[in-house]
């Protein structure tokens, strides 16, 4: 405006007037249209404005209509003195609205001094048609024209760079009623090469239904090398206070959709974290009470299928669960915080659907994992003992059920009765031996028994049977000893009948049957099967095989000594022409079962040498495997923690911008899951030794747990620093902060964290706060902390201390601008209508608010009327999530 007035006093006191000069009727008939478009509503109009001014009375009517204020009463008279009068009255009120009337006086006004009198309308269209037009600080012409490149910058053939050429082909004019009102004009139809059409075409439809009058005549414009700028300004600036409510509309349609725009967006987050965390709740709800069940299988394969099972859940169902909860913990992280940045009340979960309580069911859940897996480990050392047991247990009931075989038939014969004193005397001897037989054998039902009662303390799943066979020997033992009695009773009481016996069939008896048995003990042992876990355990087998292999001499010998007796009775009987029966009546064993037995031994030694041999290869490979595993997982382990001490690094140097510390972050997450192949040859180590029965390892104090936990750990770690870096750019972004500021808000942070776990406790961050020039008293510092640690956890952490530095300077929507930007779209009403909301929003913005906008209550109001003030106080109130 004070471009155009230096313009006026410039163009007032030249001699030659431009206006005047090259544009007057132009100037004079839009001056006098602009003039009766405010006259006409007081019910008059000007005819000559050079003649109709000059009393001063339509002068003053003219100002009260365009401002909307009373001037003072005119004075009636029609002398010289009362015209100049009036037109002073004119020229005060306008000099009141701030303008500096240059040259210009009552006097020549009323003289009709035709240059005054235009340049006068020219100060009152500036005051109070242009001077309101600022776009973005601009002068009022400058926004006048801005305003127009805006809305024709779209259009083809239109480029609005003045106020004079820019117009004359009439497209600009036609443009600006387009982009307002489409309905009134096909753009796509007109012309440039038809200037006089395009601008009768604007007249014409602004003056029918913009309420515009008609202040230019195309012909004038078209045919005039420059037309006049001042008419020009005066009639397009008409277009802009037609178009202005449409403006303020827009502008509010706009600032509402945005607000919707901003809780959709965060509904749809708030479901989608509701969605995500019931699911999670539900897949830990329905994995705990399977991980919980410790119902043993019966056999070793039931049970390693379990253990295969578990497998699978470890690697593959429970590792997509892991980045759930960890990209859960990202979007409630995320979330938060764009309602912070958008001024909403921060997010509040379902109740058992917060961050805590789906951490405290993990922890749940890993506490019964870990039960599991040491149960199903337990439980598969029990079976792998169970069927070692069983199957011993067996052996020996066969080898007893063997040996008892016919033995009570032989006990019950009463042969004795009718046996010559030679063969009583025989079966006296033949029953001793036995005794001695039977005594050997005690040992082995001994044994029998003592795995029985282990198998039933093991809980074997066949206990049953095994009681029932180990009853059936111990009662036949008892009654093998009962009858061996009762023959002995039934022997000694006839035994002095008799009196010969030969000697040598009784020490041959004597002297094999427990030789027979030592080879039947020795046979056992060597076929003996075993279960070791250990190089030291099978190298303690070996050293008890190589001493018995140590008594194998001695044995012979009483091998030799045995058949020396058998040798000596055939001498005897061949000396003495004794004709013998070919059997000892003293003893089953004959010499040959004796050397055959020997000769089993000889036999099964080699082989059982064979077989321990082969259980050191075993045992060395499962060596190999755990020196293996080591070797892996002395590396893995500290790589993980290395990683991780230097992503708590990156996450507190504040050398770089934040975009440096997120690539930098990014390189390690991408280092990360390139080191994954490691974590999955381990597991595949870990899964080997596993199958091979290896529960130990002394090489490593790092267990295939600790790596798994150390490495979720720090997959989460990763993820939740690229998130809280992500955070504080959203944050730097939207609050306008610079990368200078954020590195002192951090260098600041750095320094108070003393334990440097990236938070403070409540007296470091007094001190960083004081530090910063904060003036604290106890109340203060309490309504502080309420901020930045709401949930009241004792610690701040850094994304907490950038909210509270940047909050004050935010530039956030409220809820009475959204208010008041309803108001302007429901026309100054306190309700607004279904069809309004239809109208100025977009049809899914509309649709969002008429469904959760609530009925207005009032007494003049139409049905249907929406209460858009508790609807806004809504937005910024508490979700119903």
């Amino acid at each position: 405006l004070q471009n155009d007035e230096t313009w006026l006093k410039m163009s007032i006191q030249c001699s030659d007037w431009q206006i005047l000069n090259e544009c007057k009727d132009m100037t004079f008939k839009t001056f006098t249209a602009w003039c009766n478009s405010h006259l006409r509503k007081a019910g008059t109009q000007i005819e000559n404005i050079e003649e109709d001014f000059r009393n001063g009375l339509k002068l003053m009517l003219l100002l009260e209509v365009i401002s909307g204020e009373r001037l003072p009463k005119p004075d009636k008279g029609k002398m010289r003195f009362h015209k100049i009068a009036n037109v002073n009255k004119a020229l005060d009120f306008i000099c009141s609205k701030g303008v500096k009337l240059v040259s210009i006086g009552a006097e020549e006004i009323v003289d009709g001094n035709v240059k005054m009198t235009l340049g006068m309308i020219w100060t009152i269209i500036l005051r109070f048609a242009i001077q309101d037009i600022s776009v973005e600080e601009t002068s009022a012409k400058e926004g006048l024209l801005l305003w127009c490149q805006r809305k024709t910058a779209p259009y083809r053939n239109v480029n609005v760079q003045n106020f004079h050429i820019s117009w004359k082909d009439g497209l600009a004019l036609c443009a600006l009623i387009h982009r307002h009102r489409p309905d009134l004009i096909d753009y796509s139809k007109l012309r440039k090469d038809d200037p006089i059409g395009n601008l009768n075409t604007a007249f014409e439809v602004a003056e029918k239904f913009l309420d515009i009058p008609k202040m230019l005549d195309a012909e004038d414009i078209v045919n005039t090398p420059k037309p006049d700028e001042k008419a020009i300004m005066t009639y397009v600036s008409c277009f802009y206070h037609a178009f202005a409510g449409a403006e303020q509309a827009e502008t509010a349609a706009n600032r509402i959709c945005k607000v919707l725009a901003v809780n959709q967006e965060n509904e749809k987050l708030m479901e989608e974290y509701e969605k995500l965390a019931s699911e999670l709740l539900e897949w830990i709800r329905r994995t705990i009470p399977w991980l919980e069940n410790r119902a043993a299988e019966q056999t070793m394969r039931a049970m390693q299928q379990k253990l295969e099972d578990f497998r699978d859940y470890r690697r593959i169902h429970k590792p997509p669960r892991v980045q759930e909860k960890c990209q859960l913990e990202i979007n409630f992280n995320t979330l938060q915080t764009k309602l912070r940045l958008s001024n909403r009340p921060a997010f509040m979960p379902s109740e058992g659907k917060m961050v805590s309580d789906i951490a405290n069911a993990w922890k749940g859940l890993e506490q019964v994992e870990k039960g599991y897996e040491e149960w199903l480990l337990t439980e598969i050392r029990r079976l792998e003992r169970l069927d070692h047991l069983a199957e011993k247990f067996k052996q020996k009931c066969a080898m007893h059920e063997s040996w008892t075989g016919g033995k009570e038939d032989l006990l019950s014969q009463k042969d004795y009765e009718s046996a010559s004193l030679m063969e009583i005397r025989a079966l006296m001897r033949k029953h001793e031996a036995f005794e001695s037989d039977l005594a050997a054998h005690q040992d082995r039902v001994e044994q029998i028994a003592a795995i029985a009662q282990e198998l039933n303390e093991l809980d074997y799943h066949d206990a049953a049977t095994v009681n029932a066979r180990c009853q059936g020997i111990c009662d036949q033992w008892d009654n093998l000893g009962t009858l061996t009695q009762k023959r002995r009773d039934s022997l000694e009481r006839v035994e002095k009948l008799w009196e010969t016996i030969d000697q040598l069939y009784l020490e041959f008896a004597k002297r094999a049957a427990p030789f027979n048995n030592w080879m039947d003990g020795a046979m056992e042992d060597l076929q003996d099967m075993f279960i070791v876990h250990s190089i030291e355990e099978i190298q303690s087998l070996i050293t008890a095989h190589d001493q018995f292999k140590a008594t194998l001499p001695e044995a012979d010998k009483e091998r030799m000594a045995t058949m020396g007796i058998h040798n000596e009775i055939l001498k005897i009987a061949q000396t003495y022409g004794i004709k013998l029966s070919g059997i000892n009546p003293y003893t089953t064993l004959s010499p040959q079962d004796i050397s055959t037995k020997w000769d089993t031994v000889k036999h099964l030694v080699p082989l059982r040498d064979q077989m321990l041999q082969e259980e050191v290869a075993r045992q060395q490979a499962n060596e190999r495997l755990r020196r293996q595993f080591a070797a892996q997982a002395n590396i893995i382990g500290p790589w993980i923690q290395t990683k991780m001490e230097e992503i708590s690094h990156v996450s507190v140097d504040i050398a770089g911008s934040l975009e440096e510390q997120m690539n930098s972050l990014k390189q390690y997450e991408q280092n990360i899951i390139n080191y994954k192949s490691n974590i999955d040859k381990l597991e595949g180590d870990h899964q080997l030794s596993q199958e091979s029965l290896i529960f130990d390892n002394k090489h490593t104090n790092y267990t295939m747990e600790h790596v798994r936990v150390g490495w979720e750990q720090l997959l989460t770690t990763i993820a939740r620093t690229i998130n809280e870096v992500e955070n504080q750019i959203l944050t730097r972004d939207a609050k306008g902060i610079s990368q200078e500021q954020l590195n002192e808000f951090r260098a600041s942070f750095n320094h108070f964290d003393r334990k440097r776990n990236g938070m403070m406790d409540p007296d470091d961050f007094r001190a960083c706060l004081i530090s910063m020039g904060y003036d604290l008293g106890e109340v203060e510092f309490a309504r502080i902390m309420t901020l930045v640690d709401p949930n009241n956890t004792g610690v701040v952490t850094f994304q907490a201390f950038i909210d509270f530095m940047t909050r004050e300077t935010a530039e956030t929507d409220t809820a009475e601008q959204v208010m008041a930007s309803f108001k302007i779209l429901a026309s100054d009403k306190n309700y607004i209508t279904v069809d309004e909301l239809r109208r100025e929003l977009p049809p899914e913005q509309a649709e969002y608010c008429i469904s959760r906008m609530t009925r207005f209550v009032g007494s003049d109001c139409p049905s249907g009327a929406l209460d858009y003030i508790s609807f806004s106080s809504a937005l910024y109130g508490e979700s119903d999530l």
